[in-house]
């Protein structure tokens, strides 16, 4: 096992090396030399313990630890009409994800992890889920993937057009409700200006919240539409009772700031881990064939969560 996991370890560090010259995001650039280096090279079976490993074992440590960045009280700090918003949006990229991933046919599981991850907080969410729905690794691959792609497309872009329309809480709120992950918000809303980085920010960690209740949600949405496929089976596995025990008993504890920094950098870096194993799984012409149609609905669920946000915000 230890040759396999060795191999996903290198290729974590590696990644760190490069996006801290390229500012991609690290999760991502594991997965990226993954699929590079699986692709080029062919490993022998002594390989395959440590790589299953790292995918298997190793993601579900990574997302009990970002439990530990999930706070509820965040939640209170909102008004009732964020909140609202927050609440709404959520349920609504839920609802279209398995509208349209039925009509577009997006390949296996990739189109509920692509919704999932874009209605609460891109590449955790998607690796919270995955085990619970997906059977076949490479489409967490594809999905995570297809959500880094939406979240900085989102990051550029929106700081130089919400603006014209909507004053700075608004589009704090616009922020904070859409985009994919934290860094993300955050790199979108300081762009604008410091007021809108701050609540932004803060109303992207009351989303962060509504992972663990909307993990429930989406797998009950799941079942009742598949009821016959083993996929969608009602499953609670040990690594998320412990997600769920860790993020209630942190609300109700307070931490020290330097355990929950270490704790979110652990996070991150066995994530990391995790990617650049799947990546070594995927195979290049698969992705080819199921990643156009993976971008055009990652975009359309954005398009559609961006336009129920705008009405709602104009509605109240």
């Amino acid at each position: 096992m230890i040759r396999g996991l060795l191999l996903t370890i290198g290729l974590t560090l590696i990644a760190y090396i490069i996006s801290a010259y390229s500012g991609i995001n690290v999760i991502l650039m594991g997965l990226l030399l993954g699929i590079i280096i699986g692709n080029l090279f062919s490993f022998s079976d002594k390989y395959a313990p440590g790589i299953k490993f790292s995918a298997g074992i190793l993601l579900e440590i990574a997302i009990v630890l970002i439990a530990f960045s999930i706070n509820y009280a965040s939640l209170i700090q909102l008004g009732w009409q964020t909140l609202l918003i927050l609440l709404a949006s959520v349920v609504w990229v839920l609802a279209i994800t398995l509208f349209l991933a039925k009509k577009l046919k997006c390949p296996g599981t990739t189109g509920w992890l692509i919704g999932f991850g874009t209605a609460i907080c891109g590449s955790s969410a998607i690796a919270a889920l995955a085990p619970q729905i997906a059977k076949d690794k490479s489409d967490m691959g594809m999905a995570l993937a297809v959500v880094n792609i939406m979240g900085l497309l989102g990051m550029v872009l929106l700081p130089y057009v919400v603006p014209i329309w909507l004053n700075d809480a608004d589009t704090a709120i616009l922020l904070g409700s859409s985009l994919h992950s934290l860094g993300n918000v955050a790199g979108a809303g300081f762009v604008i200006n410091e007021q809108v980085g701050e609540m932004a920010v803060t109303i992207k960690m009351g989303r962060i919240a509504l992972l663990a209740p909307a993990l429930f949600l989406f797998q009950v949405l799941i079942h009742k539409q598949s009821p016959s496929k083993e996929s969608s089976k009602m499953k609670l596995q040990w690594y998320l009772i412990a997600f769920i025990v860790v993020s209630v008993f942190v609300t109700l504890v307070p931490m020290p700031a330097q355990f929950l920094s270490g704790s979110k950098w652990s996070a991150n870096a066995i994530l990391t881990v995790a990617m650049a194993a799947i990546g070594l799984k995927m195979n290049l012409s698969t992705v080819a064939k199921s990643g156009k149609r993976g971008i055009i609905f990652g975009l359309l669920v954005f398009v559609l969560q961006l336009i129920l946000i705008l009405f709602l915000i104009w509605l109240l």
